[in-house]
């Protein structure tokens, strides 16, 4: 009896204690990793007990039965799948209060304008969200866009350009979806407001009074997006767009080729074969996307562009230019005929050189005056002898 009772008194004492020690560690703050942060990804389908594990390898608990005391006690509480970031000391209770409420980490990826998907996949990849690979099989099918663009080939130029914020369980499929979405949300913004906006007109001595350029027949949802996407990656001056869109319309009513240096760069791109700057040799690169080689617009877009190109192509301004180059600054000149352009090849090739756009006057040559003041002077002289002579005669 006395055994009994010294058993109970010893279950009773550890019974104790255990409570004792876990409302301990539940409320214990703790931190067993010396990086400023620390992520653990919790796969789909992992058993409590292994999420446990994965906390207290990576220092985020330390205790995993704690942890899972406390994980089966609310055993109708889920614990979500994902990527968790921890960076300061935390609790048991916190930890498990976070991984409940799915509150994981986002990743924040940014796209600028002008980016094509090789660059998005880059950065996917980067951002350890998914391989480029598997980035690039979803943005080769265009199925998310064909009833808006039948005739696209991919999903370049409608991936929009904006800042995401991703989680690491999103598949590619996913953040290609959420890009396109944006896509439609600007462009159905953009198509209303270009109907109840006037034409926009190019500044300068250049404007005419004709009505907005439009092609005959009018550029499908694919060319206008394929047009936006060679102006964005012309110039980055939103003021510039509506004008560099002009000339490349202007250039497609009279069958010119539009000569666009970023179509062979895509081209290059296409080819595995990626330069930050256009040679002379890459002039003639075979590709249908080589608008030095072919004329009218590249199969499909060579960048995804954004609401300023877009609004750009839907309404270019009203002008007669035919040429631009850069100006050094950012921008362009713009030109209406072929002797304007060289000319203006010229004030850049001058700034490149560090030189002014515009040359210095010629000096023109002066002839040098001489006075007579030493012959005037003797002439004086004599003169007033002869009238001093002719005095005293008198």
């Amino acid at each position: 009896m006395r055994k009994v009772a010294v058993i109970v008194v010893i279950l009773i004492v550890a019974g104790g204690a255990s409570a004792l020690w876990l409302k301990r560690e539940l409320a214990r703050p703790y931190r067993g990793f010396s990086a400023p942060q620390v992520f653990v990804e919790i796969p789909r389908g992992t058993s409590r007990w292994s999420i446990a594990t994965l906390l207290q390898r990576n220092g985020v608990i330390h205790s995993r039965l704690a942890f899972l005391f406390l994980s089966d006690r609310h055993h109708r509480w889920v614990l979500q799948a994902g990527e968790y970031m921890f960076d300061q000391p935390v609790t048991p209770r916190q930890v498990f209060a976070q991984i409940v409420g799915g509150h994981i980490f986002v990743h924040l990826v940014v796209v600028p304008e002008g980016w094509t998907m090789f660059d998005i996949a880059t950065e996917l990849e980067r951002e350890r969200l998914c391989t480029k690979a598997e980035f690039l099989t979803v943005a080769s099918d265009p199925s998310l866009v064909r009833d808006i663009a039948p005739q696209a080939k991919d999903l370049e130029g409608f991936l929009f350009p904006s800042t995401y914020q991703f989680s690491r369980n999103v598949s590619p499929q996913g953040m290609a979806a959420t890009m396109v979405r944006e896509f439609r949300e600007e462009w159905d913004k953009i198509q209303t407001t270009a109907q109840q906006d006037p034409p926009a007109e190019a500044a300068g001595p250049d404007r005419a009074p004709a009505p907005r350029p439009r092609l005959i027949p009018p550029l499908t949802p694919v060319q206008v997006v394929t047009l936006a996407s060679l102006v964005e990656r012309e110039t980055p001056q939103p003021q510039e767009r509506p004008i560099v869109a002009s000339v490349f319309y202007n250039r497609l009513k009279l069958r010119l080729p539009l000569q666009c240096d970023p179509t062979v760069q895509y081209a290059l791109d296409l080819a595995g074969k990626p330069t930050p700057k256009v040679t002379a040799e890459d002039l003639h690169v075979q590709s249908p996307y080589n608008t030095y080689l072919h004329r009218g617009l590249p199969p499909g877009p060579i960048a995804n562009p954004g609401d300023a190109s877009l609004r750009a192509a839907l309404d270019p301004a009203q002008t007669h230019y035919l040429y631009f180059v850069a100006n050094g600054s950012g921008g362009h000149f713009f030109a209406r005929t072929l002797e304007e352009h060289n000319q203006n090849v010229q004030k850049y090739k001058r700034i490149l050189a560090g030189l002014p756009p515009e040359p210095p006057p010629p000096v023109r040559a002066t002839r040098r005056v001489t006075t007579r003041k030493h012959s005037v002077g003797k002439q004086s002289a004599a003169h007033a002898r002869r009238k001093k002579k002719v005095s005293n005669q008198q």
